[in-house]
């Protein structure tokens, strides 16, 4: 947070007055209005109420605005007028269970709290000389994030999925069971009728009560959408000073980039890769890297990635993959069969997980991801019974013990998972490993066609 003094030296005066050129788009051209990129401007027309717009841009000697709404009703030779050059929100513990806008203003029918302290939109993320280690586990009450991707307070990671195969209801059970303080979620270009499904079925009450819910819905303007994501990580870094541990997540990050594209474009810059312009994988990590640990607290922060046509390597996936501590990709294969979360653990990495773990812990996560990647090899020689027992010592137990991973995988909705229920479920699949190995060494081989593969524990 800036004090007054800080924010007064922001501050332009805003007697700066123009009028309107042109509108190309959703775009408008305005002359005679010198006004700094990121400026509030207000566009006065004969009906209605003033519209508000953001300067984006210059082109031809005329400074490009941005509209929060539609234009209608805006003509040639509106008078425009600057109303401020730096941007601010209001925050406080009274957001806590409220449902907000991309300004910070309350949507849910409530009246507006009463918050004193102020922030701004855009901040600068934590020095990277002063962001502490991350050494400690966040438990989100996820059993197959905690036990074989767990995450560390102040870790960034990316959920990547097409649509449908349940990445709300995942968020919404991160949200109610997780240990940290304090989440804020960012819905960012839903469909309108989606939020309060969100907002009733994934979270329910107890878990809005220690939650700040931004929406800003498909509908509405780019510029919005762009906002909403700043407004969500501005709250969290407030919550984060106070030496809150916070859990942000933000749904989803490809509609901030479909957003920012949408605004590159109509400032004119040129689409670079399959028509997303510079701005956009400029803008990324300036979002992602305000999250992150800090002296006085963490933001843990999840960011759902829609991947275009089920292809992990278009641009927005590619690009985010490289910023983010780790991934979690989930199957449309796997819930498809049922199987939820439908998280593929094989296509998952946590790259901060031997930093949060102990060797137990770690050592039983590898043999489940050994197993099952050794049955998904021989998957279709199993399913048709060409597949014959003692060929392979570790598919062998694989599928012996398929159905207890799938147990420990798979977890209802309205069921919550303890860090220690999680740890304690994997020392028991790594107890059942044991004695499948130690069983194994002590039968007589088969013969030339066996190609033995001795799987002895670590100790």
């Amino acid at each position: 947070m800036l004090n007054i003094a800080e924010q007064l030296e922001t501050v332009m005066p805003t007697a700066l007055t123009g009028t309107v050129a042109s509108t190309v788009g959703m775009t408008v051209s305005v002359a005679g209005f010198p006004a700094p990129v990121g400026a509030t401007a207000e566009i006065r027309r004969e009906t209605g109420e003033p519209l508000r717009a953001e300067v984006i841009g210059f082109r031809d000697g005329l400074t490009v605005l941005y509209p929060r709404s539609n234009l209608t009703g805006v003509r040639h030779g509106h008078r425009v007028r600057l109303v401020q050059t730096a941007q601010w929100l209001r925050v406080g513990d009274a957001l806590l269970g409220r449902v907000i806008d991309a300004s910070g203003k309350v949507v849910d029918g409530r009246p507006q709290p009463g918050l004193r302290d102020r922030t701004s939109f855009v901040r600068q993320p934590p020095h990277p000389c002063t962001r502490p280690r991350i050494d400690r586990p966040l438990a989100t009450g996820v059993r197959t994030i905690d036990g074989l991707l767990t995450c560390g307070k102040g870790q960034r990671m990316g959920i990547f999925a097409g649509s449908g195969v349940g990445k709300s209801v995942l968020l919404g059970m991160m949200a109610r069971y997780t240990s940290a303080e304090v989440i804020v979620i960012a819905l960012i270009g839903e469909r309108g009728r989606e939020v309060n499904e969100f907002l009733e079925r994934d979270l329910g009450k107890d878990g809005l009560s220690k939650s700040v819910v931004v929406v800003a819905t498909s509908d509405e303007p780019a510029l919005v959408r762009v906002q909403a994501a700043s407004t969500a990580t501005a709250i969290a870094e407030y919550f984060r000073d106070q030496g809150k541990d916070v859990l942000l997540m933000m749904d989803s990050l490809t509609r901030f980039a479909f957003a920012q594209r949408e605004i590159g474009l109509a400032a004119g810059e040129p689409p670079t890769s399959r028509g997303y312009p510079p701005s956009v994988f400029a803008l990324l990590p300036k979002l992602v890297e305000r999250a992150g640990r800090s002296p006085s607290g963490s933001i843990t922060a999840f960011y759902s990635v829609l991947v275009e046509a089920d292809d992990p390597n278009e641009p927005i996936s590619d690009a985010v993959r490289g910023l983010l501590d780790g991934h979690t990709w989930l199957s449309r294969s796997l819930a498809s069969r049922g199987h939820y979360p439908a998280i593929d653990v094989l296509e998952s990495l946590s790259r901060l997980m031997p930093d949060v773990t102990d060797e137990a812990h770690r050592q039983a996560a590898f043999v489940v991801r050994e197993l099952l990647a050794a049955y998904r090899d021989h998957e279709d020689l199993i399913s048709i019974g060409a597949y014959r027992k003692g060929t392979n010592r570790s598919v062998d137990v694989a599928v012996d013990l398929l159905d207890d991973m799938n147990r420990y995988l798979r977890q209802p909705v309205e069921q919550p998972s303890t860090f220690d229920e999680t740890r304690e479920g994997l020392k028991q699949l790594f107890q059942k490993y044991s004695e499948r190995v130690a069983a194994q060494v002590s039968q007589p081989e088969l013969g030339s066609q066996a190609t033995p593969q001795p799987l002895t524990p670590n100790p």
